[in-house]
């Protein structure tokens, strides 16, 4: 199994739209590395921290975005 994830594999895995990741990744909430031809590639463990900020949407309590030093 893959240690690190594309962008549409996160997505894929996760329910999320490739755009909210991108939008998570520039509030801070995810990291990727870039490879040399610029594409974001993600931790396995990122997978859970999306799961993380979906289920705080779904729960009312807004999202992390709102408490982000960005």
């Amino acid at each position: 199994m893959a240690t690190r994830l594309t962008i549409g594999e996160l997505a894929a895995r996760s329910g999320a739209a490739t755009s909210a990741l991108r939008f998570y990744e520039a509030k801070g909430l995810l990291s990727s590395e870039r490879t040399s031809g610029g594409h974001r590639m993600y931790e396995r463990s990122m997978l859970r921290r999306v799961a993380f900020v979906r289920a705080a949407q779904r729960v009312g309590r807004g999202t992390p975005l709102e408490h982000s030093a960005g």
